[in-house]
């Protein structure tokens, strides 16, 4: 049997930890674009694809989202903030309000997830946010009603190393059931 530690994505998996601060240092549009290519690769019910992606980099717009996450300012020093939202009647379409509730948000967390993932790859930090205000973020994006925040992911170099936080044992979280 093959150690899945020694593959890259477990790396990447295990790498994974979300940054608060950030360098200055531009994001070059061939790696967001490698995130967004990734994102878009995620599984969707009914392959419905209701994701839809802002990457922001203009620094008053960052500003603003960081005042919707509740103040937490490395949103707006990060060089890039990357905003998911949900499109939500192209769930609604197929699954009515389950696809709404439920559907639409597991099919932008796995794209979330996808850009995580790619962005340490890539040797970038990440810290996804769920913690904001949806309407002054929708506010702030001048947003149509069909589209759902459903994440911002602040993007950029770490200004540091962050420490691993540890992860509960799997025989605490795992049942096997034979």
């Amino acid at each position: 049997m093959t150690n899945a530690d020694n593959f890259p994505l477990a790396q990447a998996i295990a790498g994974r930890v979300s940054v608060r601060q950030f360098k200055p240092a531009p994001i070059p549009e061939e790696h967001l674009r490698a995130m967004l290519s990734a994102a878009v690769q995620a599984p969707s019910a009914g392959n419905r694809q209701p994701w839809r992606f802002l990457v922001v980099r203009h620094a008053d717009l960052r500003q603003r989202l960081a005042q919707a996450a509740h103040g937490q300012s490395f949103v707006a020093a990060a060089p890039v903030a990357i905003v998911v939202l949900a499109d939500l009647p192209r769930t609604e379409s197929r699954y009515g309000s389950r696809g709404t509730s439920l559907y639409a948000l597991q099919d932008t967390a796995a794209a979330i997830q996808n850009i995580l993932l790619t962005a340490v790859s890539l040797g970038y930090g990440t810290c996804w946010v769920g913690a904001f205000a949806e309407d002054q973020a929708t506010a702030a994006l001048d947003l149509p009603p069909a589209l759902r925040p459903v994440a911002i992911i602040a993007v950029g170099v770490p200004a540091g190393a962050p420490r691993p936080r540890e992860r509960r044992p799997l025989e605490e979280v795992v049942e096997f059931r034979d």
